[in-house]
C-alpha cells in the first residue's frame, strides 16, 4: 500500500552544501516523489536561495514547491515574487505566516498566513496549489487548541488546497487532529510531516523550539545512548518507520519527509515501508 512522497529542503549557504543537496536530490528523486520543496529564512532572508534551488529541481524534471512566507513582506514585494515564480513554472506554493528576522519590531501588510492565502488567491486565481502548515499538538504560540485549529480553518477557507503537519511522534495526534478539521466540514488532504531521528541534541533543540512533542519513552531512549550516534540513528529508523507504517495503514494521503538535506533516513525509512 504505498502513498504519495515528499521532501523538503533548505537552501544551503555555501558551496559545499550546494553540491551536497544535489548529490541528496538525486538519491531521493530514486522513490519518484509528487515533488519536493525548499524553505524560506525568516522575513524572506534566504529567498534568493530558496528560488535557486527551486528553479534546480524543476530543471532537474521534479515538481518543486516554493515555502513562501509573508511576515515583513509588501503587496508588492509578495506581488513581484509570485509573477517571477510563475515565470520559473512553479506550480506550488507553501504559504506561511514566517518568522520576524532577530532584532525585527513588527512591520509589513500581512498579519496570519490566511491573510497572504487570500491575497494569492485573488492576484493569481488557481495558478498554484497552495499548502499551509498546521500542528497536530497545537501551534507553541496559540492561545488554546481551539483557537490553533480556527486558524487553520481560517487559512483552508481563504483558499488553499491542502496541509502539510509540523512533525510529531505520536500517530494519535495526527489523526485526531485530522477528525477534528472534518468535523469543521473541512476536507482537504492533510500530509503527515515526517522527521527522521538522527541527532538526539538536534531533535531535542528543534523540538524545543517547534512545540512537537518527543513522548517520554523516545526521550529517554535517547538520553540513555548518550553520544552512540550508532545507536541513536538505528533507534531512530525503527521509530520513525514504526510511525510511517501506522499512518500509511490509517490511510494518510501522502508522506512529507523533513530532510535536512540528508537522503540516508529517508531512504531507509521508505525502504522498510511495504509496498
Amino acid at each position: 500500500m504505498s502513498c504519495p512522497l515528499s521532501f523538503e529542503f533548505f537552501p544551503p549557504k555555501t558551496t559545499e552544501g550546494v553540491a551536497k543537496l544535489r548529490t541528496a536530490r538525486q538519491q531521493l528523486y530514486r522513490l519518484k516523489p509528487e515533488f519536493c520543496s525548499v524553505t524560506y529564512g525568516a522575513g524572506g532572508s534566504t529567498s534568493e536561495g530558496t528560488f535557486g534551488a527551486v528553479q534546480e529541481i524543476l530543471a532537474e524534471g521534479v515538481d518543486a514547491a516554493s515555502h513562501f512566507s509573508c511576515i515583513g513582506a509588501t503587496r508588492t514585494k509578495v506581488r513581484e515574487q509570485l509573477a517571477m515564480l510563475r515565470d520559473m513554472g512553479v506550480k506550488r506554493l507553501i504559504a506561511l505566516r514566517g518568522d520576524l528576522p532577530s532584532g525585527w519590531g513588527t512591520g509589513g501588510e500581512f498579519q496570519y498566513a490566511s491573510d497572504l492565502v487570500a491575497f494569492v488567491r485573488a492576484e493569481t486565481g488557481d495558478a498554484f496549489r497552495i499548502e499551509v502548515a498546521c500542528y497536530p499538538e497545537v501551534h507553541p504560540q496559540a492561545r488554546s487548541p481551539e483557537a490553533d485549529l480556527q486558524a487553520f480553518a481560517a487559512k483552508i477557507r481563504a483558499g488553499a488546497d491542502g496541509a502539510i503537519t509540523q512533525y510529531f511522534y505520536n500517530a494519535d495526534s495526527y489523526f485526531r487532529f485530522v477528525d477534528e478539521v472534518r468535523k469543521l466540514g473541512l476536507d482537504v488532504p492533510v500530509v503527515p510531516g515526517i522527521m527522521p531521528i538522527t541527532s538526539s541534541t538536534q531533535l531535542m533543540r528543534f523540538s524545543d523550539a517547534c512545540g512537537a512533542e518527543i513522548p517520554r519513552w523516545i526521550r529517554l531512549r535517547l538520553q540513555s545512548y548518550g553520544d552512540d550516534s550508532a545507536s541513536i540513528k538505528s533507534f531512530g529508523l525503527d521509530v520513525v518507520a514504526r510511525l510511517c507504517e501506522q499512518l500509511r495503514a490509517g490511510g494518510v494521503p501522502g508522506l512529507h519527509f523533513y530532510t535536512m538535506n540528508q537522503s540516508a533516513a529517508a531512504l531507509e525509512i521508505c525502504r522498510r515501508l511495504p509496498a
